[in-house]
């Protein structure tokens, strides 16, 4: 362990030459990115301009590469991938009916029918409910 005699000798030269020593090692580390992409799986919000802005690039067009992107991401997966990605997606991942939906067809659609049996029996316990409302 230093002693503080050596603490107090350092200078400011051999201080400056340990700044120095630590921006190199920093700066040859260190990468500048100047290239951005979009995540395509994350969905973009919109974020409303400053209401006090003079700003004229309203006119300015959108990269047409960046709205491919983009609306590709807002895509629901089955249009997106040809299989499910994982096995939460097998789930539901085949929408379209097994069955046609045909409601002319009296073995899978049973309409409700009324009869005179039904059509006395209704009325009768509309006139009940009526005459027991009243008293």
């Amino acid at each position: 362990m230093a002693t503080p005699k050596e603490k107090e000798q350092r200078d400011e030269v051999s201080l400056n030459a340990i700044h120095r020593e630590t921006i190199k090692k920093e700066n040859r580390c260190q990468k500048l990115v100047t290239e951005f992409g979009i995540n395509p799986y994350r969905k973009v919000h919109a974020i409303a301009r400053k209401p006090m802005s003079w700003d004229d690039n309203e006119n300015e067009t959108a990269d047409d590469h960046f709205l491919k992107i983009i609306h590709h991401g807002a895509l629901e997966p089955t249009k997106k991938y040809t299989e499910p990605q994982t096995t939460s997606q097998e789930i539901g991942w085949i929408t379209t009916p097994l069955i046609t939906s045909d409601r002319t067809d009296r073995r899978l659609h049973f309409f409700r029918e009324k009869t005179e049996i039904t059509k006395y029996m209704e009325t009768a316990w509309r006139l009940k409910e009526q005459s027991e409302n009243i008293q």
